[in-house]
């Protein structure tokens, strides 16, 4: 363990796909496809993965395909919480899971299908963004990546989000990792969902220095696509 240098941290991101890098460049970031998150705003960007559960990217065509996690300053009480997809698709009985496969997750900028097979496993897995600002809700058989989507009722929407919240926060299904300086994680990142805990933001002065630079490698194809191609199959 140790302080990788971000050179190093993009040599294995690449080894993964195409580097890209949507987010905005703190000051104190080391390169330009790091991005920097802190609970110091001298140090980094902060509130960074509060809003709600989510895979990364869901404002893009095509969600990120791994992420890459290195802490150069890991502070006590910043844990991030981590659930499988997949897990949470095989849960579902066959009524619901035929209701979820025909549900669109509408965010800020994109719609994609709640419910598609994975572009490596082929095991179904799920796209989505639950916080405030990239959530506008669910569509029902929208078939479109617009986000022209006509959004199901508030209330419907509603119930179907706070299911998946249910399923998401179960202590039988996710893990909560707690961080020590010098971790480095590699993230499947349309295979598990994640929420960063209320400690990744305590003070500095409170819980320690919190440094985290993360990489993002793009995806290759969209969710619509892999759940159009399978469904010609």
């Amino acid at each position: 363990q140790g302080k990788l240098s971000a050179e190093i941290q993009i040599k294995i991101s690449e080894h993964f796909g195409t580097v890209q890098s949507t987010f905005y460049k703190h000051p104190k970031s080391p390169h330009k496809d790091i991005f920097r998150v802190s609970n110091d705003e001298n140090e980094g960007c902060t509130r960074v993965g509060r809003s709600g559960w989510h895979i990364d990217g869901t404002f893009l065509q095509r969600p990120f395909a791994v992420q890459t996690m290195h802490f150069w300053s890991a502070n006590a009480s910043g844990s991030t919480l981590f659930c499988p997809l997949n897990e949470i698709v095989e849960t579902l009985d066959s009524k619901e899971r035929q209701e979820w496969d025909r549900l669109f997750f509408v965010g800020d900028s994109s719609v994609h299908p709640l419910m598609y097979p994975h572009p490596k496993t082929g095991k179904q897995t799920l796209c989505f963004h639950l916080g405030g600002p990239f959530f506008r809700g669910f569509a029902r058989d929208s078939g479109t990546e617009e986000c022209r989507a006509d959004i199901l009722d508030p209330e419907e929407s509603k119930c179907i989000k706070e299911r998946l919240l249910k399923l998401l926060e179960d202590p039988k299904r996710n893990i909560s990792i707690q961080w020590k300086t010098g971790d480095f994680a590699i993230l499947d990142n349309l295979a598990v969902a994640h929420f960063a805990s209320p400690g990744t933001q305590d003070s500095r002065k409170k819980s320690g220095l919190r440094i985290l630079h993360r990489t993002t490698v793009a995806g290759k194809t969209s969710p619509l696509d892999l759940k159009t191609k399978k469904a010609k199959e």
